[in-house]
């Protein structure tokens, strides 16, 4: 089974009561074929009234205007609502033969973990579809009054090293902050070893800097609800910004490495105190170099629904790059839309239940159940139905040719850059949209 994106706080209950109305999904998936197709339309009620038609303008005022070259699967005709599980288990392996074609001309960061070796090999494979690398690696620590970067037996020299022999992709493994954040954030001297810990592995591991995670834990230990912690969290972000700008990569002394901090979405259309919003976008946009938003993860085994509908994402980049058209279009190239390459398989009768699934289990379930797909034109994904053994109801939301390539779009008219969890989870051919 695949591990969904680690988040450390989880979106409150009232927006999933907000969205998903009156009624249940069971109740709904158990009455026909028909109810089947509107399995999640009560998701994305709160999202349609958004006012979607500024969104609209802003993109075709100030879209991005340059040219892409249209993917190898749009010629085969594979890009499409209408699929069957048989197409897919015929089509999915195969690759053009020019792997190193690329689509996507913003921003392509691809996460790595290393609980799924697939996903080492798919960076060697596609390398130049990429911008930056991110290998799950590191978590900084409190060790009783000081802190300590674990993980270095994760890192891979070996796998660096054969990367950067066929192209230019940046590496930046992944920090998640685990320290005390209270401790962290009021004492300097915390702070400062915590920004020497991460520059010196930069440099002395041949880094091009790193991805940090921290927003999320900072709200889960509620720090950020108070004023002074939360702007000596910003303080923090653009401290170590400005640390790794200072330093030369040791691979090419005109760059200086880089900070990619990682950002969820907000949880309601109201910004909360506790939410990353476009202030503190606009604040931290001098010191980090790209935005890795976290727009999957929507549904969960208590609310089963789509990974990612696509008016909840339009709505997040509405809410963070607003619409102001100078501003937007300055900050669009760093954020850094995130794409899962994982699905889910909920469980709709008998309790809740269910998780995360990688391609090969997704292609084993279509190989046992040959089941009807179906395209959800409100979130933008394909699902389908299937009862199991005992004779209980799933329901399966796993990205399609389709549901990928409408986010690539999305991303593209706001000029953004894409970032995926995780690549080792997705099927070989969505690797020819990039």
């Amino acid at each position: 089974m695949a591990r969904r994106r680690e988040r450390r706080v989880e979106p409150s209950q009232d927006r999933r009561k907000e969205q998903a109305g009156k009624g249940t999904r069971e109740e709904k998936l158990s009455d026909s074929d028909a109810s089947d197709r509107k399995l999640i339309s009560i998701f994305v009620v709160f999202f349609i009234v958004i006012p979607a038609v500024s969104v609209l303008a802003y993109i075709i005022k100030y879209g991005s205007s340059s040219k892409r070259l249209e993917p190898i699967v749009t010629e085969r005709g594979h890009i499409k609502t209408d699929i069957s599980y048989q197409e897919i288990l015929s089509e999915n392996s195969k690759i053009v033969e020019n792997a190193s074609q690329r689509h996507y001309d913003y921003p392509v960061l691809a996460y790595i973990t290393p609980w799924n070796s697939r996903g080492y090999e798919m960076a060697k494979t596609f390398n130049s579809k990429f911008t930056h690398l991110s290998p799950v690696w590191y978590d900084l620590k409190s060790q009783e009054s000081s802190l300590i970067l674990d993980g270095r037996h994760n890192a891979d020299k070996g796998w660096m090293s054969e990367l950067r022999t066929r192209e230019d992709a940046l590496v930046l493994p992944r920090v998640v902050l685990e320290a005390f954040p209270s401790e962290l954030l009021k004492k300097k001297k915390q702070r400062d070893k915590a920004i020497d810990l991460i520059v010196k592995e930069c440099k002395e591991m041949e880094y091009d800097g790193i991805v940090l995670e921290s927003w999320s834990r900072w709200a889960a230990y509620g720090v950020l609800h108070d004023p002074d912690l939360r702007n000596r969290a910003l303080k923090f972000i653009r401290q170590l910004g400005r640390a790794l700008h200072s330093v030369r990569s040791t691979r090419n002394t005109e760059k200086q490495l880089q900070l990619v901090y990682v950002i969820g979405p907000p949880h309601s259309e109201k910004l909360q105190q506790h939410d990353f919003g476009p202030e503190d976008l606009q604040s931290l946009s001098d010191a980090v170099d790209g935005f890795s938003l976290m727009t999957y993860d929507f549904s969960g085994p208590n609310n089963p629904g789509p990974n990612a509908p696509l008016n909840w994402i339009r709505f997040t980049l509405q809410l963070l790059l607003g619409s102001n058209s100078n501003n937007a279009q300055r900050l669009a190239p760093k954020v850094f839309l995130g794409i899962n390459f994982y699905g889910n398989d909920f469980v709709l009768s008998g309790g809740s239940g269910g998780g995360a699934i990688t391609g090969r289990d997704y292609l084993s379930l279509l190989e046992k159940h040959r089941p009807l797909l179906q395209w959800e034109k409100n979130s933008g994904e394909h699902f389908f139905i299937y009862s199991d053994h005992n004779n209980v109801r799933h329901a399966v939301f796993y990205p399609s040719l389709m549901s990928i390539y409408m986010r690539l779009e999305e991303a593209h008219s706001w000029g953004a850059g894409i970032s995926i969890w995780e690549i080792g989870q997705g099927l070989d051919y969505f690797f020819d949209l990039l």
